[in-house]
């Protein structure tokens, strides 16, 4: 009898720190009642955002951010390297991605079904207005280019075929009446215009991005080049027909210029898919602006993002879980 008091006595003593222990998980997991617990869950498992060559800014701060979105949610975020914005735009449409960085020419050329995209899609949402991506041309010193016009007749690496790169080159060639026709073309991304400007097998390149761009800031150093400028009359009368060009300078010392160079720049665009729900935007939306500090430690141009501007050029509908943050704010 002593025994057998001896072993139920312990089986209640058990039960009880089962019951405590678990009284003490739901205290720390539910938000619902306060215990000041973790963060709020997402309804998807998976945040796959679509960035774009592995050396460019959209990588870079896309990384950082996927690891945000893991170590905070735990859910499944990671990125994955494209061809940048149309490839990625597509990945949207084709319900392969949650998330995307994106050039804002590309995602109003989507919603609107114009240029290569042959029919408008209600699939792309706008959580904000970024940074803007500055179109860096760039040669090398001995290269005789001088101006926009001297890139007739070169061989010019124009970005990955089709990506955003790509289309604003040919959007501010044909600005100038020059069209693939009057040069040789080669569809390089970052780092392989980098190395081709570095063996003397182009010419010229487009590396439209935020700055620096790392693969061009590494041939700074290596090589003497020469940064091709575009005008502000240039920009503004290119932008009658592409409202979405802007005038800003590679300011002085970016890349060992010693003057800040004009030329034309674009707005870059975080989307999500549309069917994504608010809750789940709204958690991603605070969740990418409350670490705007961690963002910009991995990539410079993630500075130039802030929160007043996030709704200023959109070019996408924006999404209600944006929305109801901003509404917040």
């Amino acid at each position: 009898m002593k025994k057998m008091k001896v072993s139920a006595f312990s089986v209640i003593v058990a039960g009880s720190m089962i019951l405590a222990a678990c009284g003490e998980d739901n205290a720390t997991t539910n938000p619902e009642e306060g215990g000041g617990g973790e963060a709020a869950g997402l309804e998807t498992n998976i945040v796959t955002i679509a960035t774009g060559g592995a050396s460019g800014p959209y990588n870079i701060i896309g990384s950082t951010l996927a690891e945000t979105y893991s170590s905070q949610y735990g859910v499944n975020s990671r990125t994955q390297t494209t061809g940048a914005s149309v490839e990625n735009v597509n990945l949207i449409k084709e319900d392969k991605i949650e998330m995307a960085f994106t050039m804002s020419d590309v995602v109003s050329q989507a919603v609107e079904g114009t240029e290569g995209f042959t029919e408008p899609t209600d699939k792309i949402s706008q959580i904000a207005a970024l940074y803007p991506n500055y179109v860096q041309i760039v040669t090398t010193a001995d290269s005789g280019i001088e101006t926009f016009e001297d890139l007739r007749g070169k061989r010019i690496a124009v970005g990955d075929q089709n990506s955003g790169v790509e289309v604003n080159a040919r959007m501010l060639l044909e600005g100038y009446g020059i069209t693939y026709d009057d040069i040789d073309v080669d569809y390089l991304g970052y780092a392989e215009a980098a190395d081709g400007l570095r063996a003397g097998q182009i010419d010229a390149a487009f590396l439209t991005s935020g700055l620096p761009n790392a693969s061009l800031l590494e041939l700074s150093e290596t090589l003497d080049i020469r940064m091709v400028s575009i005008s502000p009359e240039d920009v503004e009368r290119v932008a009658e027909d592409q409202s979405y060009f802007i005038a800003l300078d590679i300011p002085a010392d970016t890349y060992g210029n010693e003057e800040a160079v004009p030329t034309a720049a674009i707005m870059n665009a975080l989307v999500v898919h549309s069917d994504m729900s608010e809750d789940d935007v709204y958690e991603l939306t605070k969740t990418f602006f409350e670490n705007l500090d961690t963002l910009e430690n991995s990539h410079q141009a993630a500075a130039d993002i802030t929160l007043e501007a996030a709704q200023e050029g959109l070019v996408a509908p924006l999404h209600p879980g944006a929305q109801r943050y901003f509404d917040e704010q």
